[in-house]
């Protein structure tokens, strides 16, 4: 399942923390976390030498002796016992994502010298199942897409998503128990630092994507002597101030670089969902269907919402921009919509999967980074991205569930900087809707020496084996395999 929220920043409260002041909690892990009993994973559709475990790590870790939850971990042994290196930690995309059956499929597409080196090793972040897990008990309309994201009404006002964040926060405080007041980026860092303990590992490698970039960049940050090659794929913007709300604020520039290429596509001869004879032609006519929408929505049943609006209209366009392949997807719901129905309602996760996920992806981005509390701040900014962006509708700096949250962040964001080990190779798409380039040239110049960029002439979220290119696939499984790194940054065109 993809993310489309992504988070930040750290709630860790170590003892004798100042905020902005990272100190690493699980510095003793090594001598406290005891070896992992490894037994048959759950669920279907497994490869056979796939093994899970749980590791126990503190709830918080300024209370390090205080209860205890539990993580789940998976592993495929490295395939060459001779060429084994270590272990290759999955850092999966969310918040809200988990990479627990990441060993038997995405971990198989990478080439057979990084199979060889590597035990692959996934895992649920805190508070995602089969982890120790939270729920905030939401109301069903509480957990579309429009209002996960803080879609606007059509005349721009942020009233309903105001309300939206007092329910939602509201819910998690009487629901969460006290677990959703200690998930965040810097734990969940934490965490993989006890993993990676528990494995009896002293240093180790990592592939995080998307939001995993910024989980990675937290481990960096406190445990930089411990990591050996790391790929950062799909980068996410680490801004030491803005935390997720820079990742949210992103979608203009993402739905901006990528529209062009949904456009000549749909413009394409001989293809079956054609918009327009034209790529100039796609654009408006995409930004009159979505004002249509908003004054006349078509009855969807079965949708959440149910009914087909202009916001929903504009979530599937930046659901569809994660991967070209989705393009017929957002072409015919154009398309329908043009005639004044609709396709059969999209399928979705189980609703107690949804629970889950928007939990763990709620307290993540609220107790990552600080987000304003007044609505004016929230009115203005959704004004001035209507006005420039419109293809997102203001979306971008209108307010989420944050706005209401109950907590203070206990950590400031993480600051990355360019100083410790020169380990690092990013590999980023130039047109990427939810990590856009925009962003990650941010980390790459906060990373410095530390990292050399791979820039794909692509388009997609999820670079390396997915959306990218081969050239940019062939240096990073290099990379991985032999520790080989370009000297400088490379274009893949």
């Amino acid at each position: 399942m993809k993310q489309m929220t992504k988070s930040l920043a750290l709630i860790a409260a170590a003892s004798g923390v100042v905020l902005g002041v990272l100190t690493p909690m699980s510095a003793s892990a090594d001598s406290r976390t005891p070896a992992l009993k490894w037994t048959k994973c759950e669920g279907g559709g497994l490869d056979p030498r796939q093994q899970c475990a749980t590791v126990s790590v503190p709830m918080d870790y300024a209370d390090p002796d205080g209860p205890k939850i539990e993580i789940a971990v998976s592993r495929i042994r490295a395939e060459n016992p001779d060429a084994r290196r270590g272990a290759l930690l999955l850092i999966p995309g969310g918040p809200g994502g988990d990479s627990m059956n990441d060993p038997s499929r995405k971990g198989q597409k990478l080439p057979q010298k990084v199979r060889d080196a590597y035990d692959l090793i996934g895992f649920a972040p805190r508070g995602m199942a089969p982890s120790t897990a939270v729920d905030c008990g939401l109301e069903h309309r509480d957990l579309a897409r429009t209002t996960l994201l803080p879609w606007p009404s059509p005349d721009g006002s942020v009233d309903a998503n105001m309300a939206a964040a007092k329910r939602v926060s509201e819910a998690c405080a009487r629901n969460g128990g006290e677990l959703i007041r200690h998930i965040s980026t810097l734990n969940e860092a934490r965490d993989l630092d006890r993993v990676r303990a528990a494995l009896g590992e002293r240093k180790v490698s990592a592939w995080g994507v998307s939001y995993g970039t910024y989980v990675a960049d937290a481990y960096l940050k406190l445990f930089p002597r411990r990591t050996d090659r790391v790929v950062l794929d799909s980068n996410d913007n680490a801004d030491p101030v803005l935390a997720e709300r820079a990742w949210v604020a992103a979608y203009e520039w993402g739905a901006e670089d990528n529209f062009p290429e949904f456009a000549k596509w749909a413009s394409a001869p001989g293809n079956p969902d054609r918009l327009a004879d034209t790529a100039a032609e796609v654009r408006p006519l995409f930004l009159e269907l979505a004002a249509r929408l908003d004054r006349e929505p078509i009855p969807w049943p079965g949708a959440n919402p149910e009914e087909l609006n202009g916001n929903v209209l504009r979530q599937t366009m930046l659901d569809s921009f994660y991967d070209p392949d989705d393009y017929p997807a957002l072409a015919k719901l154009i398309l329908a919509a043009q005639k004044g129905t609709v396709p059969p309602a999209p399928a979705g996760p189980p609703e107690a999967v949804l629970q889950n996920v928007t939990a763990v992806g709620a307290a993540t981005i609220c107790n990552d980074g600080d987000w304003p509390s007044d609505p004016a701040v929230y009115v203005k900014g959704v004004a001035e991205s209507r006005a420039k962006y419109p293809l997102t509708g203001g979306m971008p700096r209108n307010a989420m569930v944050c706005a209401a949250w109950p907590w203070e962040p206990k950590e400031a964001p993480v600051h990355v900087s360019d100083r410790g080990p020169s380990n690092i190779l990013m590999v980023q798409n130039e047109r990427d809707v939810a990590t856009p380039l925009a962003g990650a040239l941010k980390l790459r110049e906060a990373l410095g020496r530390r990292a050399v960029m791979v820039l794909n002439d692509s388009t997609g979220h999820d670079a390396y084996l997915d959306n990218g290119t081969a050239c940019g696939d062939a240096i990073v499984s290099r990379f991985l395999a032999t520790g080989a790194r370009p000297a400088r940054d490379v274009h893949c065109r």
